[in-house]
């Protein structure tokens, strides 16, 4: 008869794609899968973030949502089919639930740690004299927007002393174009009682060269704003490691 200290026959998964549920004596963690959990926290704990490459930073955090499990095959799997760890948070969920192993719960866990990730980006910027802080608002458009699969249109709209005061997406598109409608756009900052605007919009493609439609939308928009004295400050066109200004290249 085996001993108490032996592993058990690991289990086989109740349904397709789960991951198997590693248990040692009495129910508990092998003792290897426990001491690569100690060992990566302890890392973490020393070095932060900046020590640990994304598969060990992607299972810290599915540490919580498999308690049970050993994450690493997840972890990797995850990042095969994503790219790389902020691509993977950024994912949607139909698209995270189609992994071997990501079940309701562990996708749902992931999309809550990006949106803490996109709150405290935005609390840099909310409330606070942007054209000061633009690096802050750099660092809040690339985390909300850089990864995403799908163009995402957005208004900064700022009052008199140049404070954010409204963030808001105006349209969504498909993996290279997005609606928008430059009246819309000008609606929405009289209603606010904005004086300024910063449109950003991503390019999932990674490449922030604005296109011809980009180009002739902040034209638009431009010519309606100037119209009701609003001032358009920038249109930002984030990419996945560049940004492109118009202002800075003097479109605007």
């Amino acid at each position: 008869m085996a001993g108490d200290n032996e592993l058990r026959e690991p289990p086989l998964p109740l349904f397709e794609g789960q991951e198997l549920i590693l248990t040692g004596s009495k129910g508990k963690l092998p003792s290897y899968i426990k001491d690569h959990r100690k060992r990566l926290r302890e890392r973490f704990i020393a070095g932060g973030s900046a020590a640990m490459p994304d598969y060990e930073l992607l299972e810290l955090v599915l540490f919580r949502s498999l308690p049970r499990c050993d994450t690493k095959p997840l972890a990797r799997r995850l990042l095969e089919t994503f790219g790389d760890f902020n691509r993977v948070l950024s994912a949607p969920l139909e698209r995270l639930v189609s992994v071997r192993g990501v079940g309701e719960a562990v996708a749902l866990d992931l999309k809550v740690v990006e949106a803490a990730a996109h709150r405290l980006a935005r609390s840099r910027v909310l409330q606070k004299q942007v054209i000061s802080s633009w690096d802050a608002l750099l660092d809040y458009c690339r985390t909300a927007m850089a990864h995403r699969e799908v163009e995402q249109f957005r208004v900064l709209y700022l009052d008199r002393k140049n404070i954010l005061i409204a963030d808001e997406e105006q349209a969504r598109g498909t993996v290279d174009h997005v609606p928008v409608y430059p009246r819309e756009v000008v609606k929405r900052a009289l209603e606010l009682n904005a004086s300024a605007l910063i449109l950003v919009h991503n390019h999932p493609s990674g490449d922030p060269t604005p296109s011809e439609a980009d180009i002739l939308v902040t034209e638009q928009i431009e010519t309606a704003s100037r119209a009701l004295s609003v001032t358009l400050h920038d249109h930002l066109i984030i990419g996945k490691s560049a940004e492109f200004s118009f202002k800075s290249a003097g479109y605007l």
